[in-house]
């Protein structure tokens, strides 16, 4: 009998994606979002039921999995939206939560490398707790996550439902919004025009990069692997890069002559980002195939496509 997996944030970046992805391998695909950050012309070619709906709402819906990706990540909305976020990753949640329980259903948080804050140790394991600043700018999306998770847990701990954790670690690639805020959008858009393109800080902090196609096929084995209910899994790449060396290999990439400018470092900007995997080597099988310089070339491609 056909599945039924609904996915919150559907219209989104990676939301579409994998709305795209389970199709292909024959699921019935219902894509929930109130178009806040995501656009329907990201699925406007896919074979999945959209409904418009903010998640913070109750819905009823018949389902055999939830995908829970609902929820604005942009940094640049941060400070524009903070509560919306937290209500989204809070009341949100829950309903969704509510909804996979009284189907039934597997439920999977799309939780977020956020959730370690500035890290103190590298690479970040899962049982590491994180240093997370619950006042500052970022904090709404950093514990709204955190909170999320303890949410998600305690439906597994009280009621039993499956439950799936992955902490995604920064994904790129085709259909992110161009006035994102985050630094592989921003670094491309400058260079094709030749815009000065803009480092926040020295440069040196690191970023460990996961090209879409990779991060979907994670989310996907996460939820479909058998016994892994109540589990945390990193999905991301381990390789680790500078700030710097991103810029540096966009402008090579896009044979731009933008200069670079520095800027100050954003509040709570994190110093290092790199994902410690062998949990989802192991248990899931899985790890990105996909090269930086393939997958930025393919999202320099698609940019450039918009202009």
């Amino acid at each position: 009998m056909e599945k039924k997996a609904l996915v919150t944030g559907g219209a989104g970046f990676i939301g579409s994606w994998l709305c795209q992805r389970l199709s292909d391998e024959g699921f019935k695909v219902i894509c929930l979002d109130n178009l806040s950050s995501g656009n329907k012309r990201n699925i406007h070619q896919l074979d999945v039921e959209f409904i418009e709906h903010d998640v913070r709402v109750p819905i009823k819906l018949t389902v055999d999995y939830v995908f829970h990706l609902a929820s604005r990540a942009s940094p640049k909305d941060f400070p524009i939206y903070p509560t919306e976020i937290l209500l989204t990753n809070s009341l949100g949640t829950y309903n969704m939560l509510k909804l996979a329980q009284e189907n039934g259903a597997s439920f999977l948080l799309a939780s977020s490398s956020e959730v370690y804050g500035d890290p103190e140790i590298s690479p970040q394991v899962e049982t590491y707790w994180g240093k997370v600043n619950p006042n500052g700018m970022r904090a709404c999306y950093d514990e709204g996550k955190r909170f999320s998770e303890a949410l998600a847990m305690a439906f597994h701990r009280e009621h039993g439902l499956d439950v799936r954790i992955a902490r995604l670690f920064n994904t790129y690639g085709e259909k992110m919004r161009s006035d994102d805020g985050r630094v592989i959008p921003a670094f491309i858009n400058q260079a094709i025009r030749n815009d000065p393109v803009t480092i926040h800080g020295d440069g040196a902090q690191t970023r460990s990069f996961c090209y879409v196609s990779d991060m979907v096929g994670g989310l996907m084995k996460a939820m479909l692997t058998e016994g892994l209910s109540g589990e945390v899994c990193n999905l991301g790449n381990a390789e680790e890069r500078t700030i710097l060396s991103i810029a540096e290999l966009v402008r090579e990439l896009t044979s731009s002559k933008s200069e670079m400018v520095f800027r100050p470092l954003p509040e709570d900007d994190p110093r290092r980002r790199k994902p410690e995997i062998t949990k989802a080597q192991e248990r899931l099988g899985w790890q990105p195939i996909i090269d930086l310089n393939d997958g930025l070339i393919r999202t320099i491609e698609y940019f450039r496509g918009r202009y």
